[in-house]
């Protein structure tokens, strides 16, 4: 008999097609091994008109699926890398990254591609205080407004005329084959992605070596290493959905370069660094770069959030 394996996995239809991309990889890798999903509902999917950083932050996509794996229910979960803290409660690891989709933001919008095109005041939907500081950096113009939900959700709210334009994760809308529905993906220089944004990651309890192993060969290595560096800036910085922050790692040969930011929410203010180094130190690059961070004015700005 072969093994059998349960993944938890939040309801909504995109986090759904994840845990099923990891469902046919496993049985493809592992024949005779039997994968089932076990589908819950956690609290960020339930507080749909709060934002996150006020309600909880990140964690609130991730506690009922590790509580499932905690009581036997379930024996890995699958995540977006975006929504997971940048530290992981004592017991669990991150068990695979695997290879990283197009990590861009993307614009929807009925009337333009072009941010300066629109009026006055028009009104730009978003979920993420990082997307919502860089555009508005860029283009003061503009009302930033909070934006909840699915994909599908955020998409049928545009379409009633509730917002203007809208910004989601490119991978995601390409994941439920809803590209068509991209007026454009934003440059990396013009928004700068969140840490891991478009990975996927494999979590299991520290104690199932049987389970990481057979999630092993789904890991990505190169995508692994620019993720370690962009979560290593997030814990550096704190780790919480309250900072407006960027990070953007890219591997060439052997030799990592990272990109990050911390902003003001209103964009009013933003701090930049750059560094590269060895992928082997990935970790080590992300502390570098909040240490250039801090240099460059990143400790008021999150001192005023916090305040």
């Amino acid at each position: 008999m072969g093994a059998r394996l349960t993944i938890a996995t939040r309801r909504s239809r995109l986090a759904l097609w994840q845990a099923e991309h990891v469902k046919a990889r496993l049985e493809s890798r592992h024949p005779g091994t039997a994968v089932e999903l076990l589908a819950l509902s956690t609290r960020g999917d339930e507080l749909l008109e709060e934002r996150l950083d006020k309600v909880g932050g990140k964690g609130l996509f991730v506690k009922e699926l590790e509580q499932a794996m905690i009581e036997g229910r379930a024996d890995l979960a699958v995540h977006s890398m975006k929504d997971v803290p940048a530290d992981l409660p004592a017991g669990f690891v991150l068990a695979a990254v695997l290879e990283r989709e197009d990590p861009r933001d993307a614009l929807l919008c009925s009337r333009t591609a072009d941010f300066a095109a629109l009026p006055q005041g028009a009104r730009i939907g978003t979920s993420s205080l990082r997307r919502a500081a860089q555009i508005a950096a860029r283009h003061p113009h503009l009302q930033m407004l909070t934006l909840r939900g699915n994909v599908e959700t955020r998409i049928a709210k545009l379409d009633r005329g509730e917002y203007d334009a809208i910004l989601l994760a490119a991978a995601g809308l390409k994941r439920l084959g809803l590209e068509g529905r991209i007026r454009r993906c934003l440059s990396v220089e013009e928004s700068l992605p969140s840490p891991g944004q478009a990975a996927l990651g494999i979590e299991c309890l520290a104690a199932r070596a049987d389970v990481a192993a057979l999630v092993a060969p789904l890991a990505h290595a190169a995508s692994a290493a620019c993720v370690r560096a962009e979560r290593a800036v997030s814990r550096a910085l704190g780790g919480s959905c309250t900072i407006p922050l960027g990070a953007y790692a890219e591997l060439a040969g052997e030799r990592l370069t990272l990109r990050a930011l911390v902003a003001a929410p209103d964009g009013s203010r933003m701090a930049r660094a750059e560094c590269s180094g060895a992928a082997r130190d990935a970790e080590s690059l992300g502390a570098e770069a909040a240490r250039l961070l801090r240099a460059q004015g990143a400790g008021e700005i999150l001192a005023a959030i916090a305040s």
